[in-house]
């Protein structure tokens, strides 16, 4: 079989084009919550919000989509967890489980968990699929960031919407638009090598 007619089968994720094996699987994990922890690095504080804007979200729905659902899930799950034990890598090199933007961190394995198994449905093969798939995404991630960071800060919901949601929709649209063109992308090519 072909790599091209592999690349159009669904049940798929791009991971899944490498040779399968159990370092491969363990690699594709770490180097999810890696690519996660590095991301976030990228941090660039909002002024009035207690919640930066950072590369992370983008590569958690980047990993959840190229990982699938359980490795996604899984490379999620590693970030959250190493950084609530303390490795500083989750934004500007912070690290616990008691920031105001940990629910984001949260919100983040959902959807990636969410987007992986939009994926192996076919989801990061056009445009307007993997757009959908990115605003899904991303609802899920404020779905949880914002009503922790309620929680953490005894802010009031429309406080905490316009300090923990409005800020980043423009962002997350950039985020989405390059994901829209990158996972496509990644498929033709991976198609073009069959």
């Amino acid at each position: 079989m072909s790599t091209a007619s592999v690349v159009t089968r669904p049940g798929l994720v791009l991971a899944d084009l490498l040779p399968a094996s159990r370092v491969r699987e363990a690699a594709l994990v770490v180097g999810g919550a890696a690519l996660t922890g590095l991301a976030a690095q990228m941090s660039v504080p909002v002024p009035g919000s207690p919640v930066p804007v950072t590369g992370q979200t983008f590569a958690a729905l980047l990993v959840g989509s190229a990982l699938g659902a359980r490795r996604g899930f899984l490379a999620l799950g590693l970030y959250a967890a190493a950084g609530a034990a303390g490795l500083p890598w989750f934004a500007g090199g912070t690290a616990g489980a008691s920031g105001a933007s940990f629910g984001y961190v949260l919100g983040m394995l959902l959807a990636a968990t969410l987007v992986g198994a939009l994926a192996r449905r076919g989801t990061d093969r056009s445009v307007l699929r993997t757009a959908g798939a990115m605003v899904l995404g991303s609802a899920v991630i404020y779905a949880v960031g914002v009503p922790y960071l309620m929680a953490a800060t005894g802010l009031p919901l429309g406080k905490a919407v316009a300090v923990g949601l409005t800020p980043f929709l423009i962002g997350d649209a950039v985020k989405a638009a390059l994901a829209m063109g990158a996972l496509p992308a990644a498929w033709k090519l991976a198609g073009r090598r069959g």
